[in-house]
């Protein structure tokens, strides 16, 4: 004859183990802590485009840059510059002499047929005319 009780076996009282709880969401609260990133609110960001107030007077980076295309002219290729061309290095380099904006830079556009010469003498009148920065851009032929 059995003296215990069935029901007293079948339902073991329930034992957590609690320490393995507990380093789990110690290791929870680290990585999270560790992955989230302190920056600042969208409000205390400086903005990337800034507006600035415009006077009636122009200034320097209002202009265009100048641009040089070296072409075939009439009488053999010549420098262009917006409606003017000029045909030696020197009428050049006095014309972009007199530019204003000489901080954004020139470009000297010139194609596949032009001789080296010609864009050598080109870019070497930006540099006299004192302008900070000369772009040189290839022109592909037209087909």
């Amino acid at each position: 004859m059995r003296l215990t009780s069935r029901k007293a076996n079948r339902n073991p009282p329930l034992d957590l183990p609690m320490t393995s709880m507990i380093d789990v969401v110690f290791l929870l609260l680290i990585f999270f802590m560790i992955t989230s990133s302190f920056s600042k609110t969208e409000r205390e960001l400086d903005p990337g485009i800034k507006v600035q107030r415009k006077t009636g007077r122009e200034t320097a980076s209002d202009l265009e840059p100048a641009i040089v295309d070296v072409v075939r002219g009439s009488s053999g290729f010549a420098y262009k510059i917006g409606g003017r061309e000029l045909i030696s290095a020197n009428e050049l380099t006095d014309v972009l002499r007199q530019f204003p904006n000489k901080v954004d830079g020139a470009f000297v556009r010139v194609g596949d047929d032009v001789p080296f010469e010609m864009a050598a003498a080109a870019i070497q009148a930006c540099k006299a005319a004192q302008f900070t920065a000369v772009s040189y851009v290839p022109l592909s032929a037209a087909k």
